[in-house]
């Protein structure tokens, strides 16, 4: 069995709304009262403290009405994020989650059909009535809901993201075509066969807007309506920019997946690469964790390969025709160089993506 989660756009009606509101409200605080209290147990006790979302209805009486399993669901993400630090140290203690900072989000679990998606619309746990669905995608018929998420954005919108189990029928192919892709900083990526995809870089192009609309919200006091008015501008601008860049990745993956068998890609660290060389607009810009996050379940979903070379594989000074090393340190700025050995000439990128 295998788990997918398909993403929709959700209408509620305003008293929709307001409980989804609720339920969002109450799972950022049952989890910074859970880890609140789990804190000062441990300085006075030194002992953790195995505390329920039940044990706080009593004297926060509006937990109450929204769902319970919504609670419980915040319970277990609290307790995720304690594992995760004990086990592995460099993720850090569990924070508080900010009102105004955190992912507006809930989560609830399908108990007895009480999560169904049908003629588009969605009926939920406690909610009044069905919610209208923009659904984009059928969801096959032999899968069954186990969760569902619902989120809102900064700018307004909400969606619902549906966690499917099914039955995982898909063989693993035996490899007959081959690609390899190299980071490009600018057009994404570099293939073996020097075609680049020709990225937009859809910050840069709106950067200008962006930067002339976060000036005016900086600008207007705290709490006014015109501000809240500017947040959602700036919020809206942010999110087209996300939408223009995921919607190219997806494509741009799709012909991947489908033209070849297994795709070999470089091992990189992105965070560090945006810290150590400066490039962190660029870096971000082009979202090549997500080119890669995406790739890897449509190869799958497909029975074909993703293979991750070592990040210090050295694919650029490597001649792809006679393996020779050039020892020479390489400027990013120099873009290719000839082979002493075989005199081939080598644009770094394509030599790179051959290589890998």
């Amino acid at each position: 069995m295998a788990n997918k989660a398909y993403k929709f756009r959700i209408y509620p009606n305003n008293e929709q709304k307001v409980f989804f509101n609720k339920c969002f409200g109450c799972v950022r605080f049952i989890y910074n009262k859970m880890l609140e209290d789990k804190i000062a147990y441990y300085k006075s006790c030194k002992q953790m403290l195995h505390n329920t979302p039940a044990s706080y209805k009593s004297k926060y009486v509006w937990l109450k009405e929204v769902d319970s399993l919504a609670l419980s669901n915040a319970q277990l993400n609290l307790q995720r994020a304690f594992t995760n630090f004990f086990n592995q140290p460099k993720v850090g203690f569990p924070k508080f989650k900010s009102k105004h900072r955190n992912r507006k989000s809930y989560t609830t679990n399908n108990q007895k059909g009480s999560i169904t998606l049908e003629s588009g619309h969605l009926k939920l746990p406690k909610v009044l009535g069905l919610i209208k669905v923009k659904q984009h995608r059928i969801i096959p018929k032999d899968s069954k809901i186990k969760s569902a998420t619902i989120s809102m954005t900064p700018s307004g919108k909400y969606y619902v993201s549906l966690l499917c189990e099914y039955e995982n029928s898909i063989s693993e192919i035996e490899p007959k075509t081959f690609i390899g892709l190299d980071y490009s900083m600018h057009e994404l990526y570099v293939d073996s066969n020097g075609n680049i995809p020709k990225y937009p870089r859809y910050y840069r192009k709106s950067e200008k807007k962006l930067k002339r609309e976060q000036r005016r919200l900086s600008l207007m006091q705290k709490g006014s309506a015109n501000r809240q008015k500017q947040r959602l501008k700036v919020a809206r601008l942010h999110e087209k920019i996300a939408n223009q860049r995921r919607d190219f990745i997806h494509k741009a993956t799709r012909q991947i997946a489908n033209a070849y068998d297994c795709v070999c890609i470089e091992s990189l660290n992105m965070q560090s690469m945006s810290k150590s060389l400066r490039f962190g607009k660029s870096v971000h810009d082009n979202g090549w964790g997500m080119f890669t996050e995406i790739l890897k379940y449509k190869l799958e979903d497909l029975g074909k390969k993703l293979i991750k070379v070592d990040k210090f594989f050295a694919s650029s000074q490597l001649c792809s025709c006679c393996g020779y090393k050039n020892s020479a340190t390489k400027d990013l700025s120099l873009r290719g160089w000839n082979c002493p050995i075989c005199g081939t000439y080598h644009d770094r990128d394509t030599n790179a993506a051959i290589n890998i």
